[in-house]
Protein backbone atom coordinates (compact mmCIF):
# COMPACT_ATOMS: atom_id res chain seq x y z
CA UNK A 1 0.00 0.00 0.00
CA UNK A 2 1.25 3.44 -0.88
CA UNK A 3 1.09 6.45 1.35
CA UNK A 4 -1.69 8.98 1.79
CA UNK A 5 -0.94 12.68 1.49
CA UNK A 6 -2.84 14.61 4.14
CA UNK A 7 -3.04 18.34 3.58
CA UNK A 8 -4.30 20.63 6.33
CA UNK A 9 -5.15 23.97 4.74
CA UNK A 10 -6.38 27.18 6.33
CA UNK A 11 -10.11 26.52 6.62
CA UNK A 12 -11.63 26.20 10.06
CA UNK A 13 -11.92 22.57 11.09
CA UNK A 14 -8.29 21.66 11.80
CA UNK A 15 -9.57 19.05 14.27
CA UNK A 16 -10.74 16.93 11.33
CA UNK A 17 -7.22 16.86 9.89
CA UNK A 18 -5.66 16.18 13.28
CA UNK A 19 -7.97 13.23 13.95
CA UNK A 20 -7.32 11.81 10.48
CA UNK A 21 -3.55 12.15 11.05
CA UNK A 22 -3.92 10.26 14.34
CA UNK A 23 -5.60 7.36 12.57
CA UNK A 24 -3.42 7.26 9.46
CA UNK A 25 -0.23 7.50 11.52
CA UNK A 26 2.94 6.69 9.60
CA UNK A 27 0.97 5.94 6.42
CA UNK A 28 0.60 9.66 5.87
CA UNK A 29 2.72 12.41 4.42
CA UNK A 30 1.59 15.57 6.19
CA UNK A 31 1.53 18.92 4.38
CA UNK A 32 0.32 22.02 6.20
CA UNK A 33 -0.17 25.33 4.42
CA UNK A 34 0.84 28.59 6.10
CA UNK A 35 -2.81 29.43 6.76
CA UNK A 36 -3.27 25.85 7.96
CA UNK A 37 -0.43 26.35 10.45
CA UNK A 38 -2.22 29.40 11.87
CA UNK A 39 -5.60 27.67 12.06
CA UNK A 40 -4.08 24.53 13.58
CA UNK A 41 -2.46 26.58 16.36
CA UNK A 42 -5.60 28.63 16.97
CA UNK A 43 -8.13 25.78 16.99
CA UNK A 44 -6.00 23.02 18.51
CA UNK A 45 -4.43 24.63 21.58
CA UNK A 46 -1.18 25.80 20.00
CA UNK A 47 -0.50 22.56 18.09
CA UNK A 48 2.23 22.85 15.45
CA UNK A 49 2.64 20.69 12.35
CA UNK A 50 5.94 19.46 13.78
CA UNK A 51 4.30 18.35 17.03
CA UNK A 52 1.44 16.70 15.13
CA UNK A 53 3.88 14.77 12.93
CA UNK A 54 5.90 13.64 15.93
CA UNK A 55 2.77 12.56 17.82
CA UNK A 56 1.28 10.62 14.90
CA UNK A 57 4.37 9.30 13.11
CA UNK A 58 3.38 11.15 9.92
CA UNK A 59 6.16 12.29 7.61
CA UNK A 60 6.01 16.10 7.57
CA UNK A 61 6.79 17.75 4.25
CA UNK A 62 7.47 21.45 3.68
CA UNK A 63 4.64 23.13 1.77
CA UNK A 64 7.21 25.22 -0.11
CA UNK A 65 9.00 22.09 -1.43
CA UNK A 66 7.22 21.31 -4.70
CA UNK A 67 9.89 18.68 -5.42
CA UNK A 68 8.88 16.59 -2.38
CA UNK A 69 7.67 13.00 -2.74
CA UNK A 70 4.01 14.06 -2.41
CA UNK A 71 4.31 16.04 -5.65
CA UNK A 72 5.61 13.13 -7.71
CA UNK A 73 3.54 11.21 -10.21
CA UNK A 74 5.90 8.24 -9.93
CA UNK A 75 5.83 8.05 -6.10
CA UNK A 76 3.82 5.30 -4.39
CA UNK A 77 1.01 7.58 -3.25
CA UNK A 78 -2.47 6.07 -3.00
CA UNK A 79 -4.53 9.16 -2.24
CA UNK A 80 -4.53 12.85 -1.40
CA UNK A 81 -6.89 14.16 1.26
CA UNK A 82 -7.22 17.89 1.85
CA UNK A 83 -8.85 18.17 5.26
CA UNK A 84 -9.96 20.83 5.82
CA UNK A 85 -9.94 22.38 2.37
CA UNK A 86 -10.01 26.18 2.29
CA UNK A 87 -11.78 28.17 -0.40
CA UNK A 88 -8.39 29.36 -1.64
CA UNK A 89 -7.03 25.82 -2.00
CA UNK A 90 -10.29 24.77 -3.65
CA UNK A 91 -10.04 27.63 -6.15
CA UNK A 92 -6.41 26.90 -7.00
CA UNK A 93 -7.18 23.22 -7.63
CA UNK A 94 -10.16 24.06 -9.83
CA UNK A 95 -7.94 26.43 -11.84
CA UNK A 96 -5.10 23.90 -12.13
CA UNK A 97 -2.70 26.00 -10.03
CA UNK A 98 -0.04 23.94 -8.26
CA UNK A 99 2.02 26.73 -6.69
CA UNK A 100 2.85 24.94 -3.42
CA UNK A 101 3.14 21.33 -2.27
CA UNK A 102 -0.50 21.20 -1.12
CA UNK A 103 -1.94 22.22 -4.49
CA UNK A 104 0.78 20.45 -6.52
CA UNK A 105 -0.03 17.18 -4.71
CA UNK A 106 -3.69 17.66 -5.60
CA UNK A 107 -2.97 18.42 -9.25
CA UNK A 108 -0.70 15.36 -9.47
CA UNK A 109 -3.42 13.21 -7.87
CA UNK A 110 -5.86 14.34 -10.54
CA UNK A 111 -3.46 13.79 -13.45
CA UNK A 112 -2.48 10.34 -12.14
CA UNK A 113 -6.14 9.46 -11.46
CA UNK A 114 -5.38 8.85 -7.79
CA UNK A 115 -8.14 9.06 -5.26
CA UNK A 116 -8.51 12.62 -4.07
CA UNK A 117 -10.81 13.80 -1.32
CA UNK A 118 -11.44 17.40 -0.37
CA UNK A 119 -13.22 18.32 2.85
CA UNK A 120 -14.50 21.89 2.44
CA UNK A 121 -15.44 23.64 5.65
CA UNK A 122 -17.06 26.91 4.67
CA UNK A 123 -20.53 28.11 5.42
CA UNK A 124 -22.37 29.39 3.59
CA UNK A 125 -20.76 28.47 0.30
CA UNK A 126 -20.28 31.25 -2.22
CA UNK A 127 -21.34 30.44 -5.77
CA UNK A 128 -17.67 30.30 -6.77
CA UNK A 129 -17.09 27.58 -4.13
CA UNK A 130 -20.04 25.58 -5.44
CA UNK A 131 -18.88 25.94 -9.04
CA UNK A 132 -15.34 24.91 -8.11
CA UNK A 133 -16.59 21.88 -6.16
CA UNK A 134 -18.78 20.86 -9.11
CA UNK A 135 -15.84 21.23 -11.50
CA UNK A 136 -13.56 19.11 -9.30
CA UNK A 137 -16.30 16.53 -8.83
CA UNK A 138 -16.64 16.10 -12.59
CA UNK A 139 -12.89 15.40 -12.67
CA UNK A 140 -13.29 12.56 -10.16
CA UNK A 141 -12.48 14.40 -6.94
CA UNK A 142 -14.59 13.31 -3.97
CA UNK A 143 -16.16 16.34 -2.30
CA UNK A 144 -16.91 15.43 1.31
CA UNK A 145 -18.11 18.53 3.17
CA UNK A 146 -17.48 18.70 6.91
CA UNK A 147 -21.18 18.35 7.67
CA UNK A 148 -21.59 15.90 10.54
CA UNK A 149 -24.71 13.77 10.77
CA UNK A 150 -26.79 13.85 13.89
CA UNK A 151 -28.62 10.53 13.41
CA UNK A 152 -25.79 8.93 15.42
CA UNK A 153 -26.86 11.05 18.43
CA UNK A 154 -23.40 12.46 19.12
CA UNK A 155 -22.48 13.24 22.72
CA UNK A 156 -19.53 15.51 21.97
CA UNK A 157 -17.69 17.54 19.37
CA UNK A 158 -15.23 14.62 19.18
CA UNK A 159 -18.11 12.36 18.12
CA UNK A 160 -19.02 14.80 15.33
CA UNK A 161 -15.39 14.98 14.20
CA UNK A 162 -15.21 11.17 14.19
CA UNK A 163 -18.34 11.03 12.02
CA UNK A 164 -16.60 13.00 9.25
CA UNK A 165 -13.27 11.19 9.66
CA UNK A 166 -15.12 7.86 9.46
CA UNK A 167 -16.63 8.93 6.14
CA UNK A 168 -13.17 9.92 4.84
CA UNK A 169 -11.75 6.55 5.91
CA UNK A 170 -14.66 4.80 4.18
CA UNK A 171 -13.78 6.60 0.94
CA UNK A 172 -10.15 5.52 1.36
CA UNK A 173 -11.23 1.90 1.87
CA UNK A 174 -9.91 1.84 5.45
CA UNK A 175 -12.06 -0.18 7.84
CA UNK A 176 -13.05 1.74 10.95
CA UNK A 177 -15.55 1.83 13.77
CA UNK A 178 -15.29 5.54 14.58
CA UNK A 179 -18.97 6.25 14.16
CA UNK A 180 -22.14 4.21 14.47
CA UNK A 181 -23.41 2.91 11.15
CA UNK A 182 -27.04 3.10 10.15
CA UNK A 183 -28.68 -0.32 10.35
CA UNK A 184 -32.27 0.51 9.43
CA UNK A 185 -33.45 -0.59 12.88
CA UNK A 186 -32.95 2.77 14.59
CA UNK A 187 -36.55 3.96 14.24
CA UNK A 188 -38.21 0.64 15.09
Amino acid sequence: MGEIVLVISGASGAAYGVRLAEILGDRSRLVVTEAGRLTLAHECDGLTPEALAKRTGAHLEDNADIAAKSASGSAAIDAVVICPCSGTTLGKLAAGIGDNLATRSGIVAMKERRKMIIVPRETPYATVHLENMAKLSTWGVIVLPASPGFYTLPDSVADMVDFIVSRILDQLGIDNQLSARWTGEELN
